[in-house]
């Protein structure tokens, strides 16, 4: 149906970020005094939209909950015509809310984070043009109006992330960022391009309402694409390189893309996309292989970080794995799949903020193995990070109790398609949980607990209120959201309309049973954490690791697979293909045409030399030859 009422001015959601945007970077310096503050306020303009529409959505019954705006007719070409609109729903507004409260919270910090930054101007411009890209991705009616979202976060990400370009690291970190995300990208262009000539649209009506008529195949095929784009923007395997040197972007860069918002954006496109998946089991069981292939990646990989900001990317990309698992999982996760990424937002942000708050105080260190003790001088860093690392544990009654455990469940719900999933999908998602407590309780206690490890210039200290502030409303949500939210199944049911009612199914084994293994599990790894990094000295530099242990430290050798078998291999590739173009196309064929014509022009060039007898000799022995062969075809 369409719009009416304050949902009918959803397009307020965009356009405030995005004349915020708009302002900042035409007004220039002219801006720099108010700019960032205008910026933090159109942010939480957009927030109160939402907000508004929410509560004209929770008023209706659930099969009026979906609501259309059109905006314009897009492309027009012969009988193909494409609209550009928005789709009002419970899952667009449940990620309009997340991207702006969370969003809104992080451009306040940034007040503070960057108020000695002589560009903090363009900072802010740079976020309000995420925040309004999110939101255009998130809102889009169709898969070609998402992809101009898509791309926007990827443009504002490679800006943010590039932000201290005069450090060549940091804008090396950006075009790694840019170059990994434009293979999922090209991968879901040619899935819309496969979408436009099986349905004749791209709007998520007709694809969706048409995709029972299409061959399995077709499905197949289209869903392993939008899979491969999903990979990319969310860094799951093999796209996710790129996450942990994105770290190089300001620490609210951070918390936003890469908790909150844009790596969430893959987990989005599938869950949108269910009509096809839940169509093509072989493309959505791929789905939740590279979940549980990236949840145990990343938690690996967070074990051996040292650099907390790093350590915080590889539990993001191990937290998504887990969405991921559960969206592939089918009708029985994909609520869950956005449970957990709502409760995620919160406690993930306010852990990316604390840690940026911890480098606030320590001279911008973020090495690890120089904290320590810090609980004692940075109290409330030390709380609200506390309540991010209990909640990412998953102990109750902390948020992602409420919502990880209920993906670790549906995992060992058997769904007939083998007695092998429900065991190796449960067992990876529980072991994930144990792996988990681990490292992170290892970065927990490394930095706020144990001896003091900090050189002696360095003097931490608590950061301003416009810092702690954020951080301690964030953990708020990352104690009581996840309980407010499972209340009566309140958000499973408000996402009902889109993800759709389904029936409790029984796991393989029982639930008081999977709920009290995972606690153990998470036990065993705080403890030996504790035991590790918390009782014991931490040595300030790290002693001599086995290959495992380095290998992680590389990200599992993910950069040396990639130069080995992609960049080296393409990189010869070119080199041959410009050989090719210059001995064979360029020397061959245009420098052979050109050098046959020229001899050609040198033999024909005798016979002009200007004398009138030779002339006429040509002449008659054309006309001679003329008459013969008129003489011998009669």
């Amino acid at each position: 149906m369409e719009a009416t009422g304050t949902s009918a001015l959803a397009w307020l959601l965009i356009a405030l970020p995005l004349l915020g945007a708009a302002l900042l970077l035409v007004g220039g310096r002219a801006t720099d005094t108010f700019g960032p503050l205008l910026a933090t306020v159109l942010s939480w303009g957009s927030f109160v939209v939402g907000a508004l529409v929410v509560l004209q959505l929770s008023g209706l019954g659930a099969d009026e909950r979906s609501m259309s705006i059109p905006l314009w007719d897009w492309v027009s070409a012969g009988d193909l015509t494409l609209h550009a609109g928005l789709l009002v729903d419970p899952l667009s507004m449940a990620f309009v809310l997340l991207i702006t409260f969370v969003g809104s919270l992080i451009h306040v910090y940034s007040l503070g984070y960057m108020a000695d930054d002589p560009d903090k101007r363009r900072f802010f411009a740079y976020l309000n043009l995420f925040v309004a890209a999110m939101l255009i991705l998130v809102l889009a009616d169709s898969y070609l109006l998402l992809f101009v979202g898509w791309e926007g976060v990827g443009l504002a990400s490679y800006l943010l992330i590039g932000f201290w370009n005069h450090n060549p690291a940091y804008a090396s970190a950006a075009n790694k960022a840019f170059v990994v995300n434009r293979i999922g990208d090209f991968a879901l262009l040619i899935a819309m391009a496969w979408m436009l000539a099986t349905f004749g649209g791209l709007d998520f009506a007709t694809v969706h309402g048409d995709a029972a008529s299409a061959t399995p195949a077709v499905l197949t095929g289209i869903g392993l694409l939008l899979l491969a784009g999903a990979c990319g923007k969310s860094a799951q395997f093999p796209l996710q390189s790129w996450l942990g040197d994105a770290m190089a972007g300001p620490t609210p860069v951070s918390a936003l893309i890469h908790a909150a918002t844009m790596v969430t954006a893959g987990v989005y496109l599938i869950v949108r996309s269910q009509a096809i998946f839940d169509l093509t089991p072989d493309a959505r069981l791929a789905v939740a292989i590279v979940g549980g292939i990236t949840l145990l990646f990343g938690a690996i990989v967070g074990c051996a970080k040292d650099d907390i900001k790093k350590a915080l990317a590889a539990s993001t990309m191990s937290q998504i794995g887990y969405m991921m698992l559960a969206a592939g999982l089918g009708p029985i996760g994909y609520a869950f799949a956005i449970f957990h990424l709502i409760t995620h937002g919160f406690f993930k942000a306010g852990m990316f903020l604390g840690a940026g708050s911890v480098m606030h105080g320590m001279a911008n260190r973020v090495d690890m193995r120089r904290f320590g003790g810090l609980s004692r001088v940075m109290k409330v860093t030390w709380l609200t990070f506390m309540a991010g690392w209990l909640a990412i544990l998953g102990v109750p009654p902390f948020a992602g109790f409420w919502s990880k455990d209920k993906i670790i469940e549906s995992a060992f719900v058997d769904q007939g398609a083998g007695a092998w999933q429900p065991w190796v999908f449960g067992g990876v998602a529980l072991i994930g949980a144990g792996i988990t407590a681990f490292y992170m309780s290892r970065l927990f206690f490394m930095t706020f607990h144990g001896k003091t490890r900090w050189e002696d210039d360095i003097d931490p200290h608590e950061s301003p209120l416009s810092m702690t502030v954020p951080m301690m409303i964030l953990a708020v949500g990352s104690v009581a959201l996840g309980f407010l939210l499972s209340w009566n199944d309140t958000f499973t049911n408000w996402l009902e309309p889109v993800t759709g009612h389904v029936e409790h199914h029984e796991p393989v084994i029982s639930v008081p049973v999977i709920m009290t293994l995972t606690l153990v599990l998470v036990a065993l790894g705080a403890g030996l954490a504790w035991l590790r990094f918390g009782r014991d000295e931490v040595p300030v530099v790290a002693p001599e690791a086995s290959f495992a242990t380095r290998a992680a430290r590389k990200d599992l050798l993910q950069d040396e697979f990639n130069e080995t078998f992609l960049r080296r291999p393409g990189a010869a590739l070119v080199v041959g293909l410009e050989a090719a173009d210059k001995d064979v196309v360029d020397g061959a064929m245009v420098g052979g045409t050109s050098r046959g014509v020229a001899g050609l022009a040198n033999v024909v060039r005798q016979a002009q030399n200007g004398f009138v007898r030779s002339y006429a000799l040509t002449m008659l022995a054309g006309i001679v030859a003329i008459l013969g062969a008129v003489w011998v075809i009669q």
